[in-house]
């Protein structure tokens, strides 16, 4: 998509952030949980889809020492199925690894088979069933994680990073 830019989300970010969470997941985080990731949690990492001074999706992970825990990825409904979520997908995995990260963990739902089916091509693999794990149906979650992530990237630094 020609104009799109993935880049860190800032607390400015929230609001779109909010909006494209409540058209997407049944129960979605309310503007103070994004505002609270990105000013009070230190584990917290966030990227947003930016065109056109549009925030056209995001994608969020905890960092605890080498693991990446992946928590909510989402694209605004009318902007699926271009590729935006494979991308953002791809740079969050690129940043954790830039981060010390070795593997990556997430839930999704059994019925989510697109989902599914992005994570499998990244290299994310089932490893486990967490039972009745979404409260608005008792859907199962598969627990899936990758431990393929891309290499470091020579340079990178981030200045809330602690470097040893």
């Amino acid at each position: 998509m020609e104009g799109l830019k993935i880049r860190r989300m800032t607390v400015a970010d929230a609001p779109d952030a909010a909006r494209i969470e409540a058209e997407t997941f049944a129960h979605p985080w309310p503007i103070a949980d994004f505002q609270s990731e990105m000013t009070v949690n230190p584990v917290a990492r966030y990227l947003v889809a930016e065109c056109d001074g549009q925030i056209l999706g995001f994608a969020g992970a905890h960092v605890i020492l080498d693991e990446g825990h992946i928590t909510n990825v989402a694209v605004r409904s009318a902007e699926r199925g271009k590729g935006i979520g494979r991308m953002l997908m791809r740079e969050l995995m690129q940043y954790a690894a830039n981060l010390g990260v070795r593997y990556m963990t997430l839930e999704v739902r059994v019925s989510n088979q697109a989902a599914i089916a992005l994570y499998r091509s990244l290299g994310f693999i089932q490893v486990s069933v967490r039972k009745k794990y979404y409260e608005d149906n008792g859907e199962d979650a598969w627990l899936m994680v990758c431990d393929r992530l891309p290499e470091t990237q020579e340079g990178f630094t981030e200045a809330e990073t602690l470097i040893e």
